[in-house]
């Protein structure tokens, strides 16, 4: 196998554009949650590695960009079945754990289970920005639940099913990728909770929260941060994620500038994510 990671999503279509489809097959994969993308080819000769190495390095420099690509050798596996023990049941929160499809779990009584297939959507939970972000939505679900909820960038929708597990009646949520929306009502209906979704993006949100759920990148929180604060009902709470440590302070200021209060937060890994609270009265 080949792989490499790519800058973004929007570099992967150029560089499939270069490559030679007819030589091998090349699969893009990207991360809603982070945006993260990666380019893998199987192989099942070993010795044309090193050429399709060479091909992906080549095509990303005439795109403008630079990649490393790695050889690995994966040994002879059922990779339909194969794949899924990396995937196990997790305690994310106190209350919310996260179950594979294929895990049979006994909830205990006041517990949040949400059950997703890697195999159809695109976060499983695991990376440190959506624990970040259910970590603090366990606590806020200690308070009234009757607040109306929206998921702003929801991706598979793992936030607005925790938020529905835990007791909230109002949620919603609003994704700028129609196929993130797609998984994320696939997603809700297979945890048996209803919730709309839709496909818009942050400066046509007409929205509002009492609690707002924003993991989305930090650069693109301080770009947006006015419409992301405007989401936001008099007396309620952002839960603000998918940042680096190192741009936390520039988020921060950000939201602070459109009247916002960090009241807490939380470093997982080098991910930061925020808890601010916006006043009653302007």
């Amino acid at each position: 196998m080949v792989s490499t990671a790519l800058p973004s999503a929007e570099a992967s279509d150029t560089l499939l554009e270069l490559l030679d489809a007819d030589a091998f097959t090349p699969t893009v994969w990207e991360d809603v949650e982070t945006h993260a993308a990666r380019l893998d080819v199987f192989l099942e000769d070993a010795s044309a590695a090193e050429g399709v190495a060479q091909a992906v390095r080549g095509a990303a420099a005439l795109a403008g960009f630079a990649v490393e690509p790695t050889v690995e050798t994966l040994p002879a596996a059922d990779w339909s079945e194969a794949w899924k023990r990396f995937f196990h049941v997790e305690r994310v929160s106190p209350r919310v754990v996260i179950r594979p499809s294929w895990e049979a779990y006994a909830a205990a009584p006041g517990e949040a289970v949400i059950t997703l297939d890697p195999g159809m959507s695109f976060g499983t939970g695991k990376h440190p920005t959506t624990q970040g972000c259910l970590r603090f939505l366990d606590g806020l679900a200690a308070g009234d639940l009757s607040r109306p909820v929206l998921d702003m960038g929801c991706g598979s929708g793992i936030l607005a099913i925790a938020a529905r597990k835990l007791g909230f009646t109002h949620v919603r949520g609003f994704d700028y990728d129609p196929d993130a929306v797609a998984v994320a009502r696939e997603n809700a209906a297979l945890n048996g909770v209803a919730i709309p979704f839709e496909a818009r993006d942050l400066a046509s949100n007409l929205d509002q929260g009492a609690v707002v759920l924003a993991n989305i990148l930090g650069p693109v929180l301080i770009e947006h941060a006015a419409e992301v604060a405007c989401a936001v009902l008099p007396g309620g709470a952002l839960v603000a994620s998918g940042i680096l440590e190192t741009l936390y302070p520039e988020v921060r200021a950000a939201f602070e500038a459109q009247g916002l209060r960090e009241t807490d937060s939380l470093l997982i890994g080098e991910w930061r994510t925020g808890l601010f609270a916006k006043p009653d009265t302007p």
